[in-house]
């Protein structure tokens, strides 16, 4: 019967795990990451929360017999926002709960 305290025990840490990893999703909700294309031309900026928050053009990348090329590159940019954005969250999930190495969090 001695093994039902460990069994108790883990479910307590697995609720904290999951308490600290639902505040830093809350944190990251709030951050905004920004990604680019074109060297910085085209920028986006988008929450944690995968919200888009701003698009910045430099005046030199608009082309009005080109407008396809500027629509690719907004779309390079808010996917470039993503890769960050998803980086930056897992780090920072990794950092609140460490896993042994190969382990992924279930997100």
């Amino acid at each position: 019967m001695g093994g039902m305290g460990g069994m108790g025990g883990l479910m307590a840490q697995a609720q904290k795990m999951q308490q600290k990893l639902a505040k830093v999703q809350e944190e990251l909700k709030a951050m905004e990451f920004t990604g680019e294309a074109a060297s910085g031309a085209v920028k986006a900026t988008i929450t944690g929360g995968h919200e888009c928050r701003r698009i910045e053009i430099d005046p030199k990348v608009v082309d009005p017999e080109d407008i396809e090329m500027l629509e690719d590159l907004i779309v390079l940019a808010i996917n470039n926002a993503e890769a960050v954005c998803r980086e930056k969250s897992e780090a920072a999930m990794r950092q609140a709960v460490p896993l042994p190495p190969g382990m992924k969090l279930p997100f």
